[in-house]
């Protein structure tokens, strides 16, 4: 993911001139590009998966057309060639995304993960992507770094195969990380919440420098 896809998405959440803030986020941003990218969706279908009012999904909607990454029609909001690309970008990079039920690990009512791709060198403690994860919603986060073939979290686990079997089979069921690859799981009071501070904790591993 370049620094050149990181800006378009941040600006495209971000307020512009001296109006009112904006009440959607990058997450949202993220969310409409997946569920678009799955079919065509219409308008009030997409504020209800996303759980936003009308007025901002006429903004999310106005801005991805100015940007040249959707169209509309009656079908509802689909993807461009333009579009298509940029959502290649998060594929690549977070290229499996689903919800984790209740393990001694992932102890809330709602799980989310999020694999990130080649990100472990990144992680330190951990601590910065568990406050994005709160501060997108999430009541708590886990970060789990693939490194010389064990899954670690920093200062609880250095193997949670060894340490939490049942909650590593049911963690990597549908996973499969590569060394440096990190785990982000999210939990919450709520699935929308719990997606969106996996997704806030794995943005701040992608640095505005990258080349690749």
């Amino acid at each position: 993911m370049t620094s050149q896809f990181k800006r378009l998405i941040e600006s495209l959440a971000s307020p512009k001139g001296p109006g009112p803030s904006t009440t959607f986020s990058m997450f949202h941003i993220f969310y409409a590009l997946e569920l678009m990218a799955k079919k065509p969706i219409g308008r009030n279908k997409l504020a209800e998966k996303l759980n936003v009012g009308e007025g901002a999904i006429r903004t999310v909607i106005s801005r991805l057309k100015d940007s040249g990454l959707i169209v509309t029609s009656k079908e509802g909001c689909i993807l461009t060639d333009k579009g298509l690309r940029v959502w290649k970008n998060f594929e690549d990079t977070f290229p499996k995304r689903f919800e984790i039920g209740k393990t001694a690990l992932t102890t809330s009512e709602y799980n989310y993960a999020f694999l990130v791709k080649n990100r472990g060198d990144r992680v330190k403690s951990g601590i910065d992507q568990r406050d994005a994860a709160i501060m997108g919603g999430a009541r708590r986060a886990l970060v789990i770094v693939s490194k010389n073939g064990r899954l670690i979290i920093e200062s609880i686990s250095n193997s949670i195969e060894k340490d939490f079997p049942e909650a590593a089979n049911e963690i990597l069921k549908d996973l499969k990380p590569e060394d440096n690859d990190v785990i982000i799981i999210a939990g919450a009071d709520n699935p929308l919440k719990a997606k969106r501070g996996a997704f806030a904790a794995s943005w701040v591993l992608i640095g505005n420098n990258e080349k690749t």
